[in-house]
């Protein structure tokens, strides 16, 4: 089908060109089936399909980047997916604008008719993980020509609308396993590990129910600390686990609490120059981040104006060669709980374990040779996104469901509540700022190893040299596009 000159117009010189065809720069890019034709005829330039089917499409592709953004997907990986979409079903000129809480994407028509634009705004909704691997399987059906638009879009309908995977009390356990694995790894026993258990599945509890009466997040991150921090001041008070074993609940649940903050997908923002929503992220990291902090020290200054004792601050963990065995187990496990956790389905759980394991061998063989937390942070994470990127792919999981969790044993749950303790006693934020390198190091870090990873899977890098930005979701191979 192509563009016709109008009945009766009156034709002056040359036909006129369209809008791709005139700002069409020399990059040798362009197909010989995307080239403008002009016959005899006055038939110019390709046609698109007609405007529902225009419509049908943009909506199609909004949808899926909608699932995207929710589940924490950088805004790169969901603009791509969306230009992959569309120009899958004939319409190869859009553009895609993300910018956290909305995305709008344009079609352009030529000059004779004017683009058509939608906008969807993003609603906050749980993490679902098997929701996010179920489209990016729908997403290589569509880019393969596997399924026709209207029947993606019945399948895109009834994934949105599928059940969690798993029952709600499954999630709840998960969150208590993560917590216990979380504790044996940062030095604890078996009886301060189902302690953690209880507190953290006690705090997911709460935190269901005030979301179910719709509280703000940043509240529920506020009571989430304190009451991690309340009851491990009153055991405190009953000197049943000895001195600093009560600060490691605190850590464990502090790090179950931070684990939902996207702190990849706000660092691939940054780094792939996404610099508007990169900014909505890390405000909403920090927000969620401050609304911990106060909780935990509100605790602690409601247990010190009732005359219990501080609680003591456990050291950093030191681990030993033969202690290496018990760390990789426990970040495997916390690894596990929290894909689990997060509802993604086995073969991503069994990968989110291995990553798990990846990691804490990494971090632990790394601090016995004194290098310091924030540069064994970085560089664990850097090895959990290479591998993921190089390993996940080809298995069929989402790379950002095992980055995710390949993370979660490395986040500074106990260097948290040891800088809140700090400041409570000395004022001073020089571990506060330790935390915050840290988890830039874990963002910047699996981005990078996501990055590295490209070359090694795509044969000498050829994949590399014409992606913008690495791919955390979404098609693996970019889409063709003129310059426009």
């Amino acid at each position: 089908m192509w563009f016709t000159q109008r009945p009766g117009a009156r034709r002056l010189g040359r036909p006129r060109k369209r809008a791709w065809q005139t700002l069409d720069a020399p990059t040798g890019e362009r197909e010989i089936h995307d080239q403008p034709t002009v016959d005899m005829d006055g038939t110019y330039g390709p046609a698109l399909p007609d405007e529902p089917t225009v419509h049908f499409v943009l909506d199609l592709a909004l949808r899926i980047g909608e699932i995207q953004m929710a589940s924490g997907a950088g805004a790169s990986d969901v603009t791509a997916t969306m230009l992959a979409v569309t120009s899958a079903y004939g319409l190869p000129h859009c553009e895609v604008d993300v910018v956290f809480t909305s995305i709008t994407i344009a079609c352009h028509r030529g000059t004779d008719l004017a683009p058509v634009t939608s906008v969807r705004v993003v609603r906050s909704r749980g993490v679902d993980y098997s929701r996010l691997t179920a489209t990016e399987a729908l997403v290589r059906r569509i880019t393969r020509g596997k399924i026709g638009s209207t029947d993606a879009y019945a399948e895109l309908q009834q994934i949105s609308d599928a059940p969690h995977p798993y029952p709600r009390w499954v999630s709840t356990v998960a969150w208590g396993g993560m917590a216990a694995s979380i504790a044996i790894l940062i030095g604890a026993n078996f009886a301060v590990a189902m302690l953690a258990f209880i507190v953290t599945a006690l705090i997911d509890r709460v935190g269901r129910m005030l979301n179910r009466r719709a509280l703000p997040f940043f509240f529920q991150q506020v009571i989430g600390g304190a009451l991690a921090t309340g009851i491990a001041v009153a055991i405190m008070a009953t000197n049943l686990l000895g001195n600093n074993q009560p600060s490691l609940v605190v850590g464990a649940a502090i790090t179950v609490l931070l684990s939902g903050l996207s702190v990849v997908g706000t660092v691939q923002d940054a780094i792939s120059g996404y610099n508007v929503t990169a900014a909505g992220r890390s405000l909403e990291v920090a927000l969620m981040t401050i609304g911990l902090i106060t909780g935990v020290l509100l605790a602690l200054k409601i247990g010190t104006q009732f005359g219990t004792a501080t609680i003591a601050v456990a050291d950093a963990p030191r681990g030993t060669v033969l202690g290496l065995p018990l760390k990789i187990f426990a970040g495997a496990a916390a690894a596990t709980c929290f894909a689990v956790a997060s509802y993604a389905r086995m073969r991503g759980v069994l990968v989110s374990a291995a990553a798990g394991a990846v990691g804490a061998t990494a971090h632990s063989t790394l601090l016995l040779t004194d290098i310091g937390q924030i540069m064994a942070s970085a560089i664990a994470a850097t090895l959990v996104g290479f591998c993921g990127g190089l390993m996940a792919r080809r298995l069929k999981v989402t790379p950002l469901v095992v980055a995710v969790s390949g993370m979660v044993p490395l986040l500074p749950g106990l260097l948290t509540y040891r800088a809140m303790y700090q400041i409570v006693q000395h004022g001073e934020l020089v571990l506060l700022a330790e935390a915050l390198s840290v988890g830039l190091a874990l963002g910047a870090g699996v981005v990078l190893g996501e990055y590295l990873a490209q070359p090694v899977r795509t044969r000498l890098g050829r994949l590399e040299r014409k992606m913008a930005g690495p791919r955390m979701a979404g098609p693996l191979r970019p889409v063709r596009r003129r310059l426009q």
